[in-house]
């Protein structure tokens, strides 16, 4: 699904409402249904609704949802900012047709204070006030309007974005001039900032609500940020041939473990099996030889000549894919990972590997064109420079990935996919559950296991980082979040294997 921009969301509108000889003000009708059929399934009539309108089209949504929950049967009612220089055509429309309903309460909202709540009935607020078109920091009146909701303490819904939140960078926008949503109903495709960390606050829950605009046309537009769903990644995934053998499924090497970390070794090597690779050798020190053949049998160990951690191999050309870097320590390993990158494998790199390649940057040119990389925001900092925001970060990402050639997956609540070419994808499962340690080595261990398969880099990424989280999901479905632990998400990859079948 593509990320667009506001100028894009603008067109995809324009075209849909000339080329199906729909009105714009029909259009937002589609947009003002959809919403109100997500909040019944969600909220009961013992709520009070109060949906606080600007005088744009995002105020000419929240007035026709204002009037078609009261069809529905909820108590609702509407407030009007009137902070701006003139109407849009289509809110003025739907000002009217609100103003027919002699039972709605529409009134302006002139002072912060003016907004009154029911004392008997909880309250939800409808956030319309502003939506896609700002380009700059709420100031002024609308500015105290906003805060004042916020102090409501009500749970918020905004329509399409939270009112003040520009659609990419946020970094010079004022906190608290934008609504602090519970959840955001969106159109047709998430905004780009609902991707970052700062603005969850902001955003809450994003739900992505289908309005008619022409797909034909939004599928023309080009961008370079994509938000993967399952639709994206079920083609992707291989079928396994009758005749196939072990050889079909390719040979992975993982080099990992160290003394005391071997527990990294172990969760990633179990992943890249659960992966589905056909053969895997783990290259661990000696002190891991014992610990990786009673925890891991369906595994070849090759060992290496240090006893705590890894020095060196000597063979890689027997492999599909190298995959290095959980638990492998940083001590006497750099020597050992500056001959492995010079290979010219094909690789994923993790963990300690990007924190020895932090420590020596210049050998970033000596890295394998295509090669996976896969930091955390700690180890992505250490690598190429500390950012101050989500966006900037992203910017970042997608600078390195292109000047090294490499595809970088940057792990969070949106774990995000940078690749060679300059596009980025963000990732739509997962939960806060995984927040805990060996969930990264699963993942390197489950991308390693899908490059040795056959997979492109790109696809390794999009199927790896899916299904890992689409486990992690269904975890957290069983047990809860709370309880989570690495190995319970390379537990149920077999039946995220098989929910992408459906």
């Amino acid at each position: 699904m593509k990320i667009l921009n506001a100028e894009q969301i603008l067109a995809a509108d324009a075209y849909t409402t000339s080329s199906e000889s729909i009105s714009s003000v029909d259009l937002m009708e589609r947009a003002a249904i959809a919403c109100v059929n997500w909040v019944t399934e969600h909220f009961t009539k013992e709520m009070n609704f109060v949906v606080v309108c600007g005088m744009g089209n995002n105020g000419g949504d929240g007035l026709a949802i204002c009037r078609l929950l009261y069809h529905k049967g909820y108590n609702a009612e509407a407030y009007i900012v009137p902070y701006f220089s003139k109407a849009s055509q289509d809110f003025s429309v739907n000002r009217q047709r609100l103003e027919g309903i002699i039972a709605i309460n529409c009134t302006d909202l002139k002072e912060p204070e003016d907004i009154k709540l029911d004392s008997k009935k909880p309250t939800v607020i409808i956030d319309a006030i502003l939506g896609t078109g700002i380009s700059k920091p709420v100031t002024g009146k609308l500015a105290d309007i906003i805060q004042a909701i916020n102090k409501l303490h009500c749970p918020i819904i905004a329509i399409d974005v939270p009112s003040g939140l520009m659609l990419e960078d946020n970094s010079k926008a004022d906190r608290k001039s934008i609504i602090n949503a519970n959840a955001t109903l969106t159109f047709e495709s998430p905004k780009l900032a609902f991707m970052f960390a700062e603005n969850a606050q902001h955003v809450g829950d994003f739900y992505i609500l289908r309005i008619g605009l022409n797909r034909a046309f939004i599928e023309e537009l080009q961008s370079n940020n994509h938000f993967v769903t399952k639709g994206m990644i079920r083609p992707l995934v291989k079928t396994r041939a009758k005749y196939s053998h072990k050889g079909t499924y390719g040979h992975a090497l993982l080099i990992a473990g160290s003394y005391g970390k071997m527990g990294a070794a172990i969760l990633a090597a179990k992943a890249c099996l659960r992966s589905g690779v056909g053969l895997l050798t783990v290259h661990v020190p000696k002190c891991g030889y014992t610990i990786m053949q009673t925890s891991v049998p369906e595994a070849m160990v090759e060992v290496d000549e240090e006893i705590e951690e890894f020095s060196g191999t000597k063979e890689t050309g027997a492999y599909n894919v190298i995959g290095v870097g959980p638990g492998i320590g940083t001590a006497k390993t750099q020597q050992g990972l500056k001959l492995l990158i010079q290979s010219k494998a094909p690789m994923v790199l993790d963990a300690d590997a990007l924190n020895i390649l932090a420590d020596n940057k210049t050998w970033l040119a000596f890295i394998p064109s295509g090669c996976i990389m896969t930091p955390h925001p700690g180890e992505f900092a250490k690598l190429a420079g500390k950012t101050s925001s989500g966006y900037d970060a992203y910017t970042l990402q997608k600078e390195f990935a292109v000047k090294h050639n490499v595809y970088v997956v940057l792990k969070g609540a949106h774990t995000s996919i940078a690749t060679p070419n300059g596009e980025v994808y963000f990732n739509s499962t997962g939960n806060p559950g995984m927040a805990t340690g060996g969930t990264g080595d699963t993942l390197t261990g489950i991308i390693t296991g899908l490059s040795a398969q056959g997979y492109s880099p790109l696809h390794a990424c999009l199927l790896g980082v899916y299904i890992h989280g689409l486990a992690g999901d269904m975890v957290a479905e069983e047990i809860g979040e709370n309880s989570l632990i690495a190995e319970d998400i390379t537990n149920h990859l077999g039946k995220a294997f098989l929910e992408l079948s459906k």
